[in-house]
């Protein structure tokens, strides 16, 4: 089980990604450099419609980077250089992975690992959670996105609640403040993740990639660019197989039957 950072599997159109770094899944060099090189794959993969990330154990999703990497990485630049230029790249790549994603946290979700949990569209969570940005207690701050995607979550001042203290919060308050999605019953995380993911399968995969686009653009630019560019997805959408077939079985009162390309 320790011989790959990083575990994958694929069924019924889900992909299901697996941090495999136990017991806390802490994030690595090398964990970055296969979790980047799998993303491309995955991305490119017809057979994957939707991607579910997760970690190995039940004590953590990820509890954040390993901090016996730092010493070398203090000096001026160096961080840059070695460690969160890259990872910046990978977090990105699943922030902006073209088709639905789930994070299934179970434990810790601490550090780079919320940073890489809030990459995904949707995050389920155990009821028994913790997630945390405690960089601050390491005279450092988060730096592998989590200042902004945190933040488009969950508001400015929560954001730098949680970040300028440093202290984890449960999963209830994860849950109302809109960080995640749905909390589960411990041990369950994943199986609900997936039961999400496989109603996602099935839906048009056209569709939901074009909405995800659309979604995303809010964040990119002005109020106008940002419902021009939704408009011109719509119209692809619209002349898409799958809508004709929604359209069709909706009038004949049928289950419409997508073809998830």
């Amino acid at each position: 089980m320790h011989d790959e950072p990083i575990r994958c599997s694929i069924e019924d159109g889900v992909a299901t990604v697996t941090l495999n770094n136990p017991p806390l899944n802490l994030v690595t060099l090398e964990l970055t450099a296969t979790l980047d090189r799998l993303l491309d794959q995955l991305a490119a993969d017809r057979n994957v419609r939707v991607m579910v990330l997760t970690g190995h154990g039940d004590r953590a999703f990820c509890a954040g980077s390993d901090i016996k990497e730092f010493p070398e990485l203090t000096e001026p630049g160096v961080v840059l250089e070695r460690k969160l230029n890259q990872e910046n790249v990978t977090y990105s790549k699943v922030d902006d992975f073209p088709k639905p994603t789930i994070a299934a946290v179970r434990g810790l979700a601490f550090g780079g690992g919320l940073e890489l949990a809030v990459c995904c569209d949707l995050i389920v969570v155990e009821d028994d959670a913790r997630l945390c940005l405690p960089e601050i207690k390491l005279g450092v701050f988060p730096g592998s996105g989590g200042t902004v995607r945190v933040t488009r979550r969950i508001g400015e001042g929560r954001a730098k609640e949680m970040m300028f203290l440093g202290e984890p919060i449960d999963a209830q308050t994860a849950l109302a403040w809109g960080l995640v999605n749905r909390v589960v019953p411990k041990g369950t995380a994943l199986e609900a993740a997936t039961g999400l993911a496989r109603r996602l399968a099935d839906q048009p995969n056209i569709a939901l990639q074009l909405c995800k686009r659309a979604v995303d653009l809010s964040f990119d630019g002005t109020e106008d660019a940002a419902i021009e560019g939704a408009l011109a997805l719509s119209g692809e959408a619209f002349a898409t197989e799958d809508c004709k077939e929604g359209v069709r079985a909706f009038f004949a009162k049928e289950t419409p039957r997508f073809t998830h390309s």
